[in-house]
């Protein structure tokens, strides 16, 4: 089969970024840009399964935004670092919440931790890639099952500029590692899957969230005299670049990585 293609392309610009009747999943959707995800694919018309991991909170975030956006949103605790939990929360969203269906999933969590490349140990090198590549492994592979079976779907992965440069002065050599090879992931399932679903990645510069503030004030204002743009990117900004991917306005895109950080990767 050929890439998706909508019924008619001419159809007004605007509606085609509807997501109206759509069934989304989002990981990491409790907090920084994963919930401003939610937020953005619920505004956009989607009901929106918001999945997380430990925030206790969770419920309560996915029932404010449904009620401020008026659709579906509820929350779903999930591991992404077990291919099985993944698999069992997923075919769980798709039967029960989606009704049997599961048009977008955007695999959004991630973790970083700065560490000397000479004192990793196995487990501080897992802890990292067990989220930001298994994690995202396992969530496109229990979505893709369904998409397949469905002949259709949309997978996002929230990669990261550290995909592409090596960002400094920190040491993450395992974060930058594992956000390239999720990229390069992505490359690979959008050739793999293209007859049946697009795959895109979304890489953010430096954004204003809870992974960003706990930082040392010296590095925080390293990073903002480095950055073109000469600010900080609110997470709010990057839900329009989620809706776009996941609308039928791109339905040719797939395989790309979409950069958006102020200018910071380019000097």
């Amino acid at each position: 089969m050929p890439l998706y293609a909508p019924p008619d392309v001419n159809t007004p610009v605007l509606s085609q970024f509807s997501l109206k009747g759509k069934i989304a999943a989002v990981t990491g959707g409790a907090r920084g840009i994963g919930v401003e995800v939610v937020r953005g694919l619920a505004e956009a018309g989607a009901d929106v399964a918001l999945i997380y991991s430990t925030s206790s909170d969770a419920p309560e975030i996915a029932a404010k935004i449904a009620s401020e956006t008026g659709v579906r949103v509820e929350a779903f605790q999930c591991d992404v670092r077990s291919r099985e939990d993944t698999a069992r929360a997923v075919n769980h969203i798709a039967a029960d919440f989606g009704k049997g269906r599961l048009d977008i999933m955007v695999a959004n969590a991630g973790v970083c931790a700065n560490i000397p490349n000479l004192e990793y140990t196995e487990e501080t090198w897992r802890y990292n890639n067990s989220v930001n590549l298994d994690g995202v492994m396992w969530t496109a592979q229990a979505a893709g099952k369904i998409f397949k079976q469905q002949g259709k779907g949309n997978l996002i992965i929230t990669a990261s500029v550290s995909a592409i440069l090596v960002n400094i002065p920190q040491t993450q050599a395992a974060y930058n590692a594992s956000k390239a090879a999720a990229v390069h992931l992505a490359k690979s399932l959008a050739v793999e899957w293209v007859d049946f679903a697009r795959v895109n990645c979304i890489s953010p510069g430096f954004i204003m969230t809870e992974m960003l503030t706990r930082q040392p004030k010296e590095r925080f204002d390293k990073w903002l005299s480095m950055i073109p743009g000469q600010r900080i990117c609110h997470a709010a900004e990057l839900k329009s670049a989620y809706v776009f991917l996941a609308s039928d306005a791109c339905c040719y895109m797939t395989g790309a990585n979409m950069v958006i950080d102020g200018g910071y990767t380019l000097p």
